[in-house]
């Protein structure tokens, strides 16, 4: 699965921190860079939904998704935390 992989991916650059990883500059930013970044990630989501364009729409919702999966690194928390919560979820009234 590519949430797998990517997991990964984002891991090894927390952990190793190579210099030439966008990924690791993040890391190296801190906190506070990354949650900028997951609203403006955001904000661009809403405006590419106004504008009805589906493949704009994908494209800055991948990038959002990914920029969560890097906060999420940063917490320890894993995608198969949050699909534990969804799965948590469903059939309840009120979430």
């Amino acid at each position: 699965m590519i949430l797998d992989s990517l997991q990964g991916v984002i891991l090894e650059r927390k952990r190793t921190r190579p210099p030439d990883s966008y990924v690791s500059s993040l890391f190296g930013r801190g906190r506070d860079v990354m949650l900028k970044k997951i609203g403006e990630e955001a904000a661009e989501v809403i405006i590419a939904s106004k504008s009805g364009d589906k493949d704009r729409i994908i494209h800055e919702m991948a990038d959002l998704w990914f920029h969560c999966l890097v906060l999420m690194a940063e917490e320890g928390i894993s995608h198969q935390d949050i699909f534990q919560e969804l799965e948590n979820r469903v059939g309840k009234e009120g979430k």
